[in-house]
């Protein structure tokens, strides 16, 4: 997949009945950045629990310049996104959010 066109800011849709700003499906998040070779971080502020979480780039069905689009629905979303990076410990993530908050202030 070209990873280009996925952009900090962009919208993520879930499939599914809605419409946000013009973008077919249901909101589920934001991009923050493309995290390593495999995984997009979405922004914490659209989390219902305030963390950042990732979702693999191969649930990316296809992207415009409104919203990112993926194969899942928001219940699958909502099921098997990951609460911290990939590979990494909770306790690890946990840790990265304590210094990002400290780096905020």
């Amino acid at each position: 997949m070209n990873t280009e066109s996925i952009k900090p800011g962009l919208m993520v849709h879930a499939k599914g009945q809605g419409k946000m700003q013009g973008a077919e499906g249901q909101h589920v998040g934001t991009v923050d950045h493309i995290d390593g070779e495999r995984y997009i971080k979405l922004k914490k502020a659209d989390a219902r629990d305030g963390r950042h979480h990732w979702i693999p780039l191969d649930w990316v069905e296809t992207v415009d310049n409104k919203a990112v689009y993926l194969k899942k629905t928001e219940e699958e979303f909502r099921a098997e996104k990951f609460d911290s990076f990939p590979g990494e410990s909770e306790a690890e993530s946990e840790g990265q959010e304590q210094n990002e908050q400290k780096r905020a202030i």
